[in-house]
């Protein structure tokens, strides 16, 4: 995404901007635009809205660079792009998930991992490149849904991105002990919902032995050996598949849609990653047709070496996880 740019380098770029150049204002948001799309993801819990809301905050910023009187120019962008979802959250009137299940946050969507390692890091924070599995997994985005949203800001700029205090209570226009208040309802809200085993979620991509699992599991798919798959699993295993509102427990659910797959036709897996948690795209050749089309993305919870939860999404996304559509037969 471009090293960082010194201040001589941003203040010029700056004044080029303000002048009317488009050019240089590219240069100012380019290196900030995956992070502020993250920012916005887990805010929104919705990809697609995450784009949206980004592209909206880009062009306010634009219109009103005249506003920005120098300093940290990041700052100002996450000020912009925060009250962008803030907007969009109030327009949305969404109803607050108890959280049972992902079926009830039928927005929620998969972040892909190439997308989240193209992420800059911050000014003067060279080693700051990797975006933690515990601030991206779908639990702690299901959970974020749950507060209320300048709440959810709070915490998000506290506790993931780091910011101090006083800085989210500038950009929130709150006092700081309004802001700290709103951070420790944040955290019980968190502590009472996310699984004990958070604090062990440290690292930056799945581990061999989820990969392994993934492996195991696209093999048993691609073979339409569906019985096997009860090796793989957990007795207690769960299936969503948002936006649907159902939440499918048990092996036996389990094993009834997998005989539903059988019916449907052949199918292929590749392994990819998703929101730093393993996950496999599935493409199905139904009978008649010569190609395999894509058709959806599960992401793969393991708790002690077996799929302990399934969330399947369609294959609306494919073309963001660099997935082609279709595979030929």
């Amino acid at each position: 995404m471009g090293g960082a740019m010194t201040s001589t380098e941003t203040d010029g770029t700056v004044a080029a901007a303000k002048a009317g150049d488009e050019t240089a204002f590219a240069a100012l948001t380019a290196r900030h635009r995956r992070e502020l799309h993250v920012h916005c993801y887990r805010m929104l819990g919705s990809f697609d809205e995450a784009e949206d809301v980004v592209q909206e905050a880009l062009i306010n910023a634009w219109r009103g660079l005249d506003t920005f009187d120098g300093g940290n120019f990041r700052a100002w962008l996450y000020r912009i792009a925060t009250n962008a979802c803030l907007d969009a959250i109030r327009k949305s009137e969404r109803q607050v998930p108890s959280l049972r299940s992902f079926a009830e946050v039928p927005w929620i969507q998969p972040y892909p991992d190439r997308l989240l390692d193209e992420i800059a890091p911050p000014d003067g924070e060279p080693h700051a490149l990797a975006v933690a599995r515990e601030t991206i997994e779908l639990a702690f985005l299901a959970v974020l849904q749950m507060l209320p949203p300048r709440q959810r800001a709070v915490l998000i700029l506290r506790d993931v991105l780091g910011w101090a205090a006083a800085e989210t209570a500038t950009l929130l226009d709150l006092s700081v002990p309004a802001a700290n208040s709103a951070l420790q309802r944040g955290r019980a809200t968190l502590r009472e919902r996310l699984p004990r085993q958070r604090g062990e979620w440290t690292a930056a991509a799945p581990s061999e032995e989820e990969r392994a699992l993934v492996r195991r599991l696209i093999e048993a798919h691609d073979r339409g050996d569906f019985a096997s798959l009860g090796e793989l699993v957990r007795d207690d295993v769960r299936v969503t598949m948002p936006p649907e509102p159902n939440c499918y427990i048990g092996l036996e659910h389990l094993a009834r849609h997998g005989r539903i797959a059988e019916e449907m036709g052949e199918w292929r897996a590749v392994a990819v990653d998703a929101n730093r948690m393993p996950a496999f795209a599935s493409y199905l050749r139904r009978p008649g047709d010569a190609a395999f089309r894509a058709f959806k993305l599960d992401l793969v919870h393991v708790v002690d070496g077996k799929a302990a939860e399934f969330t399947t999404f369609d294959s609306h996304l494919f073309p963001a996880f660099g997935l082609d559509t279709m595979l030929e037969g």
